[in-house]
């Protein structure tokens, strides 16, 4: 399970609390592993952190709120600075594992003698997705072998192109969206303490 800690368009104090709250799971649940980190200007800020998880930890999305006067800005009135979490969904995994059923058939195409004769035209299919491509263009169906793997290799590099910019695009979806009330948990202090949580 992956998951976004992001101080949206939050001020610094949000930020603060993005690297707060990571540092508080970590300790919850050590067995985190840190996907990647948007840095803010000022040390121990982050815009918004990935991180994936082994166990369910659905319960933590929605918004947390943080409880603290401000360090940045002593005399500001405002001490509730709010952290979404989102469930990124996972990318798509594209199964590149090399199980393929080739088959061999005659071309069937006009002139040369092995035409019809010899089976030189390749049907590759590529058991985990069912993408299948067919190579007929080579004389030698060596090449119309390695024609077909290539652009099998191909087709299964676009997909998994395509699936980790959907993942990217969702991300930044979620990144841009804080709801302020009802928090599944909210920490107080500088000391980052846990008081409520669902």
């Amino acid at each position: 399970m992956i998951l976004q800690l992001s101080a949206g368009q939050g001020p610094e104090e949000c930020q603060l609390a993005v690297g707060k709250l990571y540092h508080a799971l970590q300790k919850e649940f050590p067995d985190m592993r840190l996907i990647s980190q948007k840095e803010g200007a000022r040390r121990n800020c982050y815009h918004s952190i990935q991180f994936e998880a082994k166990q369910n930890l659905s319960f933590l999305e929605g918004t947390v709120l943080w409880i603290c006067r401000s360090s940045f800005r002593p005399k500001h009135k405002r001490k509730n600075w709010y952290v979404d979490v989102s469930i990124i969904p996972d990318k798509a995994e594209i199964s590149t594992e090399q199980i393929f059923r080739i088959e061999k058939f005659h071309c069937g195409k006009k002139g040369g003698q092995n035409v019809n004769k010899v089976e030189t035209g390749v049907r590759i299919t590529h058991i985990p997705t069912g993408i299948t491509v067919t190579s007929t263009e080579e004389r030698s169906q060596f090449q119309n072998k390695q024609n077909a793997l290539k652009r099998i290799q191909e087709i299964l590099n676009e997909e998994d192109r395509k699936n980790t910019n959907l993942r990217n695009h969702e991300a930044w979806k979620e990144h841009n969206r804080i709801v302020r009330g009802n928090p599944v948990r909210i920490y107080e202090g500088d000391a980052f303490r846990l008081r409520y949580y669902v």
